[in-house]
């Protein structure tokens, strides 16, 4: 199955003198089936650049700002990527080899009184 990513701007930090944005709060979510690993970060911008007011702004155009300003999308996607095969194919795993078969728990009738 093929990996599906969702690119999202979760906030914006703006100046409140001019309302122009100083900083964006992103995350790439990347899925395939019910596996699923994200990234967060943010990206901060200079003064006079992104020149668009804050009440005009479009998520188009802060992810196109977002890559434009260092954020590499083929990377984090590509570490995306080797997360979920991580955890599709783990190479390590932890746990208590008595403990591998799960017995149901007893029902509290069959618990001694102290546990009750």
């Amino acid at each position: 199955m093929a990996i599906s990513y969702v690119w999202t701007v979760s906030n914006l930090d703006r100046r409140t003198s001019d309302g122009y944005v100083k900083v964006a709060h992103w995350t790439c979510t990347g899925a395939d089936g019910d596996i699923t690993s994200s990234v967060y970060a943010t990206v901060s911008f200079e003064d006079g650049t992104p020149n668009i007011p804050y009440d005009q702004v479009t998520q188009e155009n802060v992810l196109d700002w977002i890559w434009a300003n260092g954020v590499d999308k083929d990377a984090v996607e590509a570490s995306i990527a080797a997360r979920i095969e991580a955890l599709k194919n783990p190479v390590e795993a932890s746990g208590l080899p008595w403990n591998e078969t799960k017995e149901p728990m007893p029902e509290i009738a069959d618990c001694p009184p102290m546990f009750k």
